[in-house]
């Protein structure tokens, strides 16, 4: 029924914590696990955690630094007819996993993007969304809709990237135009939207995500790959993407603009 893919890079001990706490503490009957390392070397550890856990390991180092990519590789890589992919360092509550699978088994949701609320560390505050406002480098603004307290799944308009579920046969793809990180968010719910679905939230679908970074962070990350991502993304949807060079013009360099507008012409004609 299930396939649950964890896109990665660098981040062993994120899929070790990931993968056992699944394995400890949910229900995965009909389930597999998959790992999509993207390191441009294998990690042979992880490669041996999976083999150790009867999991599936994928090296992809042709997406490494564009998670949108390694998310794709998820589903392509696939064999359950749903797939939820989160990312490497992701903690489910307890349930979540038998409550996904009973959603699923009922609703059948064709091509429904289904999402669930952010647990803060506190591990009592949430977010069930971005509000689809810009702020700083990046589009959506975290919000909580109190309709989450009745139970129900409700729609919304974007939410983090974090944690998303959607049966496989309808994916319906990163622009695979994307490099490096940035655009994600918006870009895919609007793509689903377009395509006769929905963004849902369903509020038993919680997830823990470690944003700190003690170590650094292990990508690169570039205004410009953002800029360009969002250009690309906007584009190919329909929307007004001279809101993003609006939007941008007041928050980097003139150069760093105009590099990302060059990187968009130039993908248009590929």
């Amino acid at each position: 029924m299930l396939t649950i893919g964890l896109p990665t890079y660098k981040d062993f001990d994120g899929c070790y914590f990931t993968i056992q706490a699944l394995r400890l503490y949910h229900d995965m009957d009909n389930c597999e696990i998959l790992v999509i390392d993207t390191e441009e070397k294998s990690c042979k550890d992880l490669k041996t955690l999976c083999e150790n856990t009867g999991n599936k390991y994928f090296h992809e180092p042709s997406a490494a630094h564009t998670p949108s990519e390694a998310k794709n590789f998820v589903f392509e890589r696939a064999t359950k007819d749903y797939v939820l992919c989160i990312d490497s360092h992701i903690l489910l509550p307890q349930n979540v996993i038998r409550n996904l699978k009973d959603y699923i088994a009922i609703h059948n949701p064709e091509k429904d993007l289904l999402q669930g609320p952010l647990l803060y560390d506190d591990l009592q505050n949430i977010a069930t969304h971005f509000k689809p406002e810009w702020s700083g480098h990046m589009y959506g603004v975290w919000g909580t809709d109190p309709k989450v307290y009745a139970g129900y799944p409700f729609d919304i308009p974007m939410q983090g990237m974090g944690l998303f579920c959607m049966k496989r046969a309808n994916w319906p793809w990163f622009n695979r135009k994307f490099k490096g990180f940035g655009g994600e968010e918006g870009y895919i719910q609007e793509k689903v939207r377009q395509k006769g679905g929905k963004t849902l939230c369903l509020p038993f679908l919680k997830w823990v995500h470690r944003f700190a970074r003690p170590n650094g962070v292990p990508y690169k990350l570039s205004i410009i790959d953002r800029i360009a991502n969002y250009l690309i993304g906007w584009h190919e949807l329909g929307l007004n993407y001279n809101e993003v060079t609006e939007h941008f013009s007041k928050h980097v360099q003139t150069h760093e603009l105009l590099e990302a507008i060059h990187r968009f012409e130039v993908s248009k004609m590929v």
